[in-house]
């Protein structure tokens, strides 16, 4: 008996990443489809940045999803370690996203409204996929943590996530380089750590932005909630 039932939820976890991932293929096609239309109107490629950073966005998303539809992966508690540190490595690059909208003026060769909704567009999916990715390993990390110490985690770390957004939007740093050039990375962070009054953009960015991040999660998972409820 105890076997049937954790082979229909595994069935129904893996219909629902199924269900999960066909919305966001859809939505990515949709953004995909407005990079083409763009290029094709203007024949400029200005904004093909957002294709490799929505590619990004994605790799936390398929980390998350192995984990979850994947018992026989999870007993390989190295190779789940593993996983998960390169989760926390790639998720910053989801909402991410969101400041391309720094580049709105920028590529001219299209009304400013198209680029607006182009850019909006990747931004949103890239967030859904953080989103969605991060409420995998919450439900994971329920078996082990205490729901209280869940959430507060969870919103920490999304205070840790806008920091990374600062430090790669404007110190240019990427995922790897914490392989490539630890040294350098962890010397640059420690130097705003330190001297916070020195670089009160970082901390002011990171603050907001990580607050808004909490908000719109919290939401997020406010409102699936209440879609599973009422269905």
């Amino acid at each position: 008996m105890n076997a049937i039932i954790k082979f229909q939820q595994a069935n129904s976890i893996v219909l629902l990443k199924l269900r999960e991932g066909l919305s966001l293929g859809i939505l990515s096609i949709f953004c995909f489809s407005l990079f083409g239309i763009r290029f094709y109107l203007s024949g400029s490629y200005f904004f093909i940045f957002l294709l490799w950073n929505l590619f990004l966005a994605f790799v936390p998303w398929f980390i998350s999803t192995l984990l979850v539809v994947s018992p026989l992966l999870r007993k390989f508690k190295v190779v789940s370690i593993l996983l998960i540190l390169l989760w926390v490595l790639f998720f910053p690059n989801a909402p991410y996203i969101i400041t391309d909208l720094f580049h709105l003026n920028k590529g001219r060769s299209m009304p400013v409204w198209f680029d607006l909704i182009l850019i909006l567009s990747f931004a949103w999916t890239g967030l859904l996929f953080g989103f969605f990715s991060l409420k995998d390993v919450i439900t994971l990390a329920k078996r082990k943590i205490d729901r209280k110490v869940l959430m507060v985690i969870t919103g920490a770390f999304l205070y840790l996530v806008s920091f990374g957004i600062y430090v790669g939007r404007y110190l240019r740093w990427n995922s790897w380089d914490i392989l490539n050039r630890p040294d350098t990375l962890f010397l640059d962070t420690l130097e705003i750590v330190l001297n916070p009054m020195a670089h009160q953009k970082a901390w002011g960015m990171t603050l907001l932005m990580g607050t808004m991040l909490n908000m719109v999660y919290w939401t997020f998972k406010g409102m699936q909630k209440n879609m599973m409820s009422d269905s």
